[in-house]
């Protein structure tokens, strides 16, 4: 066994790494990326048809988009049009490539509300894909007082190793590189010490009450265990996706504007009971 494998911990019984054959299904990313080429090209021709419609209606809490392992804010772009287009506020978490640190990456994430909080004066809902939804999971459990909803899309919060083989290998070539000096990504102890024990610890801690939680994911998904992104604390919503399609399929979108939606009226639901 290498010394940069997963700990035992991060892969719990009753969850396994999906077949190697399993990314296979991966190729369907082409066709949810036409798919939502296609609806977008659809509302480009019915707003031209009817220049004076008015504006979407703006949602409440502003929108923060985590993106997941070796991807970047520009992996969410597509969705981030979309929502933007019916009506929700959405910001980028400003990571350029999530390679390092969970426990960085999940302070930075923490800095990045708290000034979207103060900016808007509310608090904020967030959607993460993959390791982008664990992050969110675990700053939500500390940060109540700045997170009103999570969204995960293919996020394996139940056993983060349940993953391909081919990711395992990508996180042996960052320890390895992280051994060797170059700073910024993942080491040993992200993998298997402490800061890994910490961040599992977290995304399994209770969801406060107060703030939203919805898992979204697929059977189809040929990256990650989809039993594991079923967080029994959470509203799951499964639909027809790749891992990859996931971040712009506009079946996806739908979900996730569904569940943003959802915490809206919900919060309005509250402010209406307590002010009875």
């Amino acid at each position: 066994m290498s010394s940069t494998t997963l700990a035992d911990f991060l892969l719990p019984h009753g969850f396994s790494m999906p077949h190697p054959a399993a990314v296979l299904r991966e190729g369907s990313a082409a066709t949810e990326l036409g798919r939502y080429a296609w609806r977008a090209a659809t509302e480009r021709r019915t707003r031209r048809a009817t220049p004076y419609a008015a504006r979407p209606v703006r949602h409440g809490d502003p929108v923060l988009l985590v993106p997941g392992f070796l991807a970047g804010d520009g992996t969410l772009g597509l969705m981030s049009r979309s929502l933007r287009q019916q009506g929700f506020r959405t910001y980028r978490s400003h990571i350029l490539s999530n390679v390092g640190c969970t426990l960085n990456a999940a302070a930075q994430l923490e800095a990045r509300l708290e000034s979207i909080a103060i900016r808007r004066g509310t608090r904020v809902q967030i959607i993460g894909h993959s390791l982008g939804g664990m992050l969110a999971r675990g700053v939500a459990v500390r940060r109540p007082d700045l997170v009103s909803n999570i969204v995960t899309m293919g996020s394996p919060m139940l056993a983060p190793g349940a993953h391909h083989v081919s990711l395992a290998a990508t996180v042996d070539l960052l320890v390895r590189l992280s051994r060797a000096g170059i700073p910024g990504l993942m080491s040993e102890e992200c993998v298997r010490g402490a800061c890994a024990e910490q961040s599992f610890g977290d995304s399994r801690r209770p969801v406060p009450d107060g703030v939203g939680f919805t898992a979204i994911y697929s059977r189809r998904d040929g990256i990650v265990d989809w039993r594991a992104c079923v967080d029994p604390l959470a509203r799951a919503v499964e639909v027809t996706a790749s891992h990859l399609g996931m971040a712009f399929d506009p079946r996806v979108v739908d979900a996730v504007s569904g569940a943003l939606v959802r915490s809206d009226v919900s919060a309005v639901e509250v402010d209406r009971g307590e002010s009875a």
